[in-house]
């Protein structure tokens, strides 16, 4: 079982808090004005995650533009959303569901994938997977 992740606690605790403070400086009114900016954080925040998931339903499962150029731009510690707003595409998921770690994949059209570890929806680690490359034919020189 993993530990509590308590990043997920601190803001709701911080709105309860401003709303606290709001409420013993202004009244109502700062009431009303800290709940409104509030409410503008969260819809900020949930028009950026549709707007992400619509951009990569448009786009097949698990493909990407560039897998070296994805590999290039992943940087420890960023969400699964993130990524996926990077990619604009959903990644194909390669562990079983609900299990963590969980493991996706980006895979471009020359064979080239990048395989993505995301625990707690951090991404951990990841690794660029090139396809072996054909032996070249020599050609008689004319």
């Amino acid at each position: 079982m993993r530990p509590m992740n308590f990043q997920k606690l601190l803001v709701p605790v911080g709105g309860i808090v401003l709303l606290g403070l709001a409420w013993r400086s202004y009244g109502w009114a700062g009431v009303a004005l800290t709940g409104g900016a509030i409410v503008m954080f969260l819809l900020l925040h949930f028009n950026r995650a549709m707007q992400v998931l619509k951009r990569a339903a448009d786009r097949p499962v698990g493909y990407v533009a560039s897998a070296v150029m994805l590999n290039a731009r992943l940087k420890k510690g960023v969400t699964l959303m993130h990524v996926i707003a990077m990619t604009r595409a959903l990644g194909e998921l390669r562990s079983p569901k609900d299990e963590q770690p969980e493991l996706y994949r980006w895979t471009d059209t020359g064979g080239s994938y990048v395989d993505a570890v995301f625990n707690g929806g951090k991404l951990q680690s990841w690794t660029l997977t090139r396809p072996e490359a054909p032996p070249e034919e020599e050609t008689p020189a004319s």
